[in-house]
């Protein structure tokens, strides 16, 4: 009996994994659906609602509610840095989305995790293997490829592809800067009051922006996607972080870093199903290897972490 928990366990932390990775790969289809009637400000708005309510009822039923005055001025700080900079990543991500598409977002956010690492090597001095460096230039040379063959298809619209690209690697690197603002609120405060206080947090930031009326003249599909983006946002981040629970962070980064192509896969497959809901793909064979540079780099830098001594948690 004891040789099969090990392997119950992997089963459990891959089937999690694979969970968020499905979830983080449809997100995109269902925001660009719903950004037909709502601006990107009062969605976000919405996810964060959402997301702060749930979370906070799950707290209170656990009786796990946090108490504002238990930890120092510094993880305040830390705290308003972590919830300004996620509120970026949101909007940002949502604005770049609505000028490309969900194949390109996809891959050019692939970068998020890359640039975590590499502030994670200045601030906290951990360090990549050999291997993690090898997967960091396939990474980028995919991304190369990748952007090349969509100026190359998207002739007739390169302003807006490149509006659109910007605005994605800003996001990126704006998820780098709360990740590793939350990795050091981890000394004061467990992950779920962390994530509370933020979804609040952003909640409130996104309110005077937002126009929570413009629900009213969604269509039934619109209305299906928003809730689908909400629960979304508690959904991936629970399977994910229970995924790291079950199973190596390496093996969980190397399935999640095949999100581009299923983004792709289910881009093909919506439109096939459903062309007035989704766009084919714009993507040739430069571009489908250029994605596919760029998630064997994702996993190269995962998987390169294995055999090596993990740093204590804060």
């Amino acid at each position: 009996m004891e040789r099969h928990q090990p392997t119950g366990r992997s089963r459990l932390g891959f089937l999690l994994a694979l969970t968020t990775m499905v979830l983080w790969s449809l997100l995109p289809l269902a925001l660009k659906v719903t950004l037909v009637s709502m601006d990107p400000y009062t969605i976000t708005w919405y996810r964060f609602l959402f997301s702060a309510v749930l979370l906070g009822a799950v707290l209170a039923y656990y009786r796990s509610l946090p108490s504002p005055g238990r930890f120092s001025a510094l993880a305040r700080r830390l705290l308003v840095v972590a919830t300004v900079f996620l509120a970026a990543n949101y909007i940002l991500y949502l604005l770049g989305l609505h000028h490309t598409t969900p194949a390109n977002a996809q891959v050019l956010i692939q970068l998020a995790p890359m640039l975590l690492a590499l502030g994670a090597i200045w601030i906290f001095g951990e360090r990549f293997t050999r291997m993690q460096w090898v997967g960091f230039g396939i990474l980028i040379a995919g991304l190369v490829g990748f952007f090349e063959d969509q100026l190359r298809l998207l002739a007739a619209g390169v302003e807006t592809y490149y509006r659109g690209s910007f605005l994605m690697l800003l996001a990126a690197g704006t998820w780098a800067i709360y990740g590793l603002a939350q990795k050091q609120l981890l000394a004061w405060l467990p992950s779920q009051v962390i994530m509370l206080y933020i979804y609040a947090g952003c909640t409130v930031l996104f309110s005077p922006a937002s126009s929570p009326l413009q629900i009213l003249r969604m269509s039934g599909v619109e209305l299906g996607m928003l809730a689908f983006s909400a629960l979304n946002t508690v959904a991936a981040y629970g399977t994910f972080a229970e995924a790291l629970v079950h199973w190596e962070a390496s093996r969980v980064g190397a399935v999640l870093a095949l999100t581009p192509l299923m983004t792709i896969a289910a881009t093909a497959g919506t439109h096939a199903l459903w062309p007035d809901l989704a766009a084919a793909p714009a993507i040739s064979g430069l571009g489908v290897c250029g994605a596919c540079l760029v998630v064997a780099g994702s996993l190269l830098t995962s998987l390169g972490q294995r055999g090596r001594r993990s740093a204590p948690q804060p």
